[in-house]
């Protein structure tokens, strides 16, 4: 019998282990180092966090959801989501929870893997699903050491943090920053938002789902292939801006010009990206100027000199009173796999392999690491639609090799053949939007190495089918 670890149980884990079970695999687990499922939406409790792709996308194509109560539902709905979906998938026995894999590695016929616990246990395959967004990013800022109020990432909120009536500072302009700022707000006695540059943003055009249209969707689950359908074509347009098509791209950046004109009003300059429209994660929001314009909400563009006591100092010698300071300042996200170490055949590190930037075939697999397919892997990352389009194209691939793992033994990509795409996916992302300034798509070198350089539909094509000649005989 095949033995199959997952690590991570997010949305990449949560749907290989349930394609790979209804594919006959039962000697599965899945590792998650934290209490539940869940990935990012477990861990991400901010206020105001919420969905950017709308809801009828953002799922499972396999466990649409009838009850979703609007079109960008809030965190704690999609984390129910998906603990609905663990338990009516029967992967409850499967997990393995508050347990880490701090090491993998290949003995020449399986996978060693190394447990937080201490323990050593091994399996034919591994599939890491650790997600791209999970460890934060907290800038060191000199004097923090002196500053005497609560310092917190967007990812790891206290549930019991007190903001009524506090000073809050924010640093940065980013998808969890639109968000927490607004929520904010009216229970804060004043916010400093501390930019470092302006985001491109779009209408979020969210609409409540009435229990009429929930008992519709219920009945007649058509209704909701045709709002997906209709959510796909919406990501097709901005998806043929972000790959450079001219009349799509134009036509993008119309409607947010427009929407910053008509909401952003007197706040001018500041609020106005000086970076071409996609080099950086486009964002969805509906409340995020009208909050900047609040009189206990500023913003500012001046760098941080440093911490004091009480305070946030700006390099205009400006002290902006501070008793919560929040770093919405994002994810390593280039970082794939980290701090987990893997070592595969003769020796080779995955981190040594990948110390240019990340690869893997069809972000999927590397030479030298035979067995081992990544969910969410290197260029699998979208700008413009819902990942879980290419984590479920992912995750059919994945059965596939296991089935061919069952039936012949090892599978390890050849090195020429993840070369020629490695070179492939670089040479087309050379020329992409992504080059045009500094974002966390790209490794300090230059290298982009989260996004894929094509349309959404392109990914599940080339994914479709596993090639036997792709690999070592």
């Amino acid at each position: 019998m095949t033995r199959i670890a997952v690590i991570g149980a997010g949305f990449g884990g949560i749907a290989v282990a349930h394609l790979l079970r209804a594919a006959g695999f039962t000697d599965l687990t899945i590792y998650e180092r934290g209490d539940d499922v869940g990935g990012v939406w477990r861990a991400n409790t901010y206020p105001g966090c919420a969905c950017d792709i709308p809801a009828p996308l953002y799922s499972y194509s396999f466990a649409l959801n009838p009850d979703w109560s609007q079109r960008f539902p809030p965190q704690a709905e999609i984390l129910r989501y998906l603990q609905r979906c663990t338990d009516t998938f029967g992967l409850r026995p499967h997990l393995r929870l508050g347990t880490a894999v701090d090491d993998a590695t290949w003995t020449g016929t399986a996978w060693q893997l190394t447990l937080s616990d201490g323990t050593s246990v091994q399996y034919d395959i591994i599939i890491p699903a650790t997600g791209q967004l999970s460890r934060p990013i907290t800038p060191l800022l000199r004097g923090a050491e002196d500053f005497a109020g609560t310092v917190t990432h967007t990812a790891q909120w206290p549930s019991d943090l007190d903001v009524n009536g506090k000073s809050i500072g924010v640093i940065g302009t980013g998808a969890s920053a639109i968000q927490l700022v607004p929520a904010l707000a009216n229970e804060a006695a004043r916010i400093t938002v501390f930019q470092r540059s302006a985001p491109w943003t779009l209408p979020k055009p969210n609409r409540r789902y009435g229990r009429i249209r929930r008992a519709l969707n219920r009945r007649f689950p058509p209704l909701m292939r045709a709002s997906r359908a209709g959510t796909w074509f919406l990501t097709w347009v901005t998806g043929r801006a972000m790959t450079g098509r001219p009349v799509a791209r134009r036509f993008v950046r119309a409607v947010s010009t427009a929407q910053r004109h008509v909401q952003a009003r007197s706040l001018g300059r500041p609020v106005t990206p000086d970076y071409a429209m996609g080099c950086k994660r486009v964002l969805f929001t509906a409340d995020w100027y009208r909050a900047l314009r609040r009189d206990n909400v500023t913003l500012t563009t001046v760098d941080i000199e440093h911490l004091t006591a009480t305070a946030v100092r700006t390099a205009d010698g400006t002290e902006h009173a501070c008793d919560i300071l929040v770093h919405a300042t994002g994810f390593a996200a280039t970082d794939f796999l980290v701090p987990m170490t893997v070592t595969g055949r003769d020796g080779r590190r995955l981190e040594v392999e990948w110390k240019d930037g990340a690869y893997a075939h069809l972000g999927l697999t590397v030479p030298g690491f035979p067995n081992l397919f990544l969910m969410y892997g290197p260029n699998t990352n979208t700008g413009n639609t819902s990942v879980v389009y290419f984590l479920e194209a992912q995750a059919r691939y994945i059965v596939q090799a296991a089935q061919a793992i069952a039936a012949t033994g090892p599978l390890e990509i050849r090195e020429d053949r993840a070369a020629e795409f490695d070179h492939e996916i670089q040479h087309r992302l050379a020329t992409s939007v992504w080059t045009a300034c500094h974002n966390w798509y790209r490794t300090d070198s230059g290298r982009v190495v989260t996004n894929w350089p094509g349309m959404a539909s392109e990914y599940r094509a080339r994914t479709a089918r596993l090639t036997r000649s792709d690999y070592l005989t």
